[in-house]
């Protein structure tokens, strides 16, 4: 007997969720030799709860356990039209090996199968536990990003590109082209992010956009500013000619902070351009897809918050 039940996320497990996400995110961490990540303590891991109960599609599931009636694992799912993200998962450490993190991966496996619908995640390449679980449950890596942190200074980077004049921010008109242009760079859509980072209720996101010569648009970045979660991306863009202008517009919108950004491994230019912009590795992850998956025609920076592989 597995001894917990796996339900639906509800309102009032909220500050529940956000304590078991702090504390098993810096337990791992921790136990191999990092700082924590969330040394703001659960008040900020409230975000979490909040962002994925707030976009269209979104929730999350528990692991309650049936004896104390206490949450013992969490996983956020996002029903996009194209496909099912896995956010993030987490388990009590008290708990570990009771096959909580299996049981919420098969759960929401069997939530996409039932609507025919592959699952994308965006994983740790540090973390070899998450690794094999995702791999042994069909998942494939299909991109690698190098996770990178700079240090903006107050005044802002003094860096200006060709294309910077043509960056500027998003409004809602810009949606149906945000969509049309990550189905073209990612071959998949979301369309209800991207007006609630643009419309902005939480009043942490920022959208930069860079037109196209010919109409349209040639890429989108966006921005979270939360001691949660200070991260660029998600974006995409048809080129590195394009997130090289739209990452340093992204930037300057962070001025005084330490932001994350995950870029492909496989845009050596757009890399080098970070280093000299001052940017230092952290950590790695991957894109990993189970289920059908189009090679990427651009661009993509990927977040974990919300997920977005």
């Amino acid at each position: 007997m597995q001894g917990y039940v796996i339900r639906e996320m509800r309102a009032g497990d909220r500050l529940e969720v956000a304590e078991l996400v702090c504390l098993s995110t810096n337990y791992w961490y921790q136990a191999h030799g990092h700082g924590a990540i969330f040394a703001g303590g659960p008040d900020t891991t409230t975000l979490f709860f909040d962002v994925y109960h707030a976009l269209p599609g979104s929730g999350g599931i528990v692991a309650e356990d049936a004896r104390t009636g206490r949450l013992i694992g969490s996983c956020f799912r996002h029903d996009r039209p194209t496909h099912v993200s896995l956010g993030i998962m987490n388990v009590h450490p008290n708990h570990f090996g009771r096959g909580v993190a299996r049981v919420l991966l098969n759960t929401i496996i069997g939530f996409a199968e039932q609507r025919g619908k592959p699952v994308r995640l965006v994983s740790s390449a540090m973390n070899l536990d998450s690794f094999s679980l995702y791999t042994r449950a069909g998942f494939v890596p299909r991109c690698a990003f190098q996770d990178m942190l700079l240090t903006v200074p107050h005044d802002g980077l003094s860096v200006t590109l060709a294309e910077s004049a043509r960056v500027r921010t998003a409004c809602l008109a810009d949606a149906d082209a945000i969509a049309a242009l990550e189905l073209a760079v990612s071959h998949i859509q979301r369309p209800g992010d991207y007006r609630h980072f643009i419309t902005n209720p939480d009043g942490i996101w920022h959208v930069s956009v860079l037109p196209g010569a010919g109409g349209g648009l040639d890429g989108v970045l966006v921005s979270c500013q939360h001691p949660g979660c200070t991260m660029i991306g998600p974006g995409v863009m048809r080129n590195a000619g394009v997130a090289a202008p739209l990452l340093l517009a992204e930037l300057n919108h962070q001025r005084g902070r330490t932001p994350v950004f995950l870029l492909p491994v496989g845009e050596g230019d757009l890399v080098r351009q970070a280093y000299a912009w001052g940017a230092r590795n952290c950590e790695m992850h991957f894109c990993q897809v189970r289920g059908a998956f189009t090679p990427f025609a651009g661009v993509c920076m990927p977040t974990f918050m919300p997920e977005s592989g």
